[in-house]
């Protein structure tokens, strides 16, 4: 097995460094705002208000969107190498869909490294509910992929989802605290294993298997670039 990823490695800078984050006035900003954009989300799937409140509501809402819709346009976050570079792994995980705290479509999932494992918990509201009062299997995945891809990293390696396989154990509720956990299995060559569970009050409800490819450093700069050219259709 190779070492834990180390910190000269783009992706490992931002892994470590995101451990040292510090807020500014920026980041509490727009946290505080994607928070309230959770609860509208959660107001509005798990409630029916009258008429004249929803209709209230939008005509607000659509104030909100005409404010933000006049700032300058820019990409979600800034590119992987520019957040490491720059000791910026914020930009990078806080528009994440699972864990980040910018994004209000993420729930979000709360995730970190300790030793040898990848540790963390999640509350999933109403807006991903499947089976009646449980979350629904998808955001599950979802986020057992994100809690692997973490855990991938402890083999010193950067990659990409090969497989991911979920064995759903029994219904996961929603409102309810989800403890997760992940750890490494192996590294054969390119090819990264990683497993992971969660629990509710330390019942199993889920686990998954994730085999992940990594990339050397030619293949990932190559991605960098791609991704940082215009986009057609803009």
């Amino acid at each position: 097995m190779t070492d834990p990823i180390q910190p000269d490695h783009p992706y490992g800078r931002m892994i470590h460094a995101a451990a040292d984050i510090v807020d500014t006035p920026e980041r509490d900003a727009i946290g505080r705002l994607a928070e309230g954009v959770r609860q509208i989300i959660e107001g509005l799937v798990a409630h029916r208000a009258p008429l004249a409140e929803m209709e209230e509501a939008t005509a607000l809402i659509q104030q909100v969107a005409d404010l933000l819709g006049r700032q300058p346009g820019q990409r979600a976050y800034e590119s992987f190498a520019e957040a490491a570079n720059a000791d910026t792994p914020y930009t990078f995980f806080d528009n994440s869909p699972i864990i980040g705290m910018a994004n209000p479509l993420a729930p979000p999932a709360q995730l970190s490294i300790e030793g040898d494992k990848v540790v963390g918990s999640v509350v999933f509201g109403s807006a991903y509910e499947g089976p009646p009062g449980h979350v629904h299997g998808g955001y599950l995945a979802a986020t057992f992929d994100e809690l692997l891809g973490l855990a991938q990293t402890l083999s010193g390696q950067s990659g990409m989802t090969g497989t991911l396989t979920i064995r759903y154990r029994r219904p996961t509720p929603l409102h309810r605290v989800i403890a997760l956990e992940a750890e490494l299995v192996k590294v054969d060559g390119r090819k990264v294993t990683v497993v992971g569970r969660s629990f509710v009050d330390g019942q199993l409800t889920a686990e998954s298997e994730g085999i992940f490819i990594s990339l050397n450093a030619e293949r990932f700069a190559q991605l960098l670039i791609s991704r940082q050219e215009p986009d057609p259709a803009e």
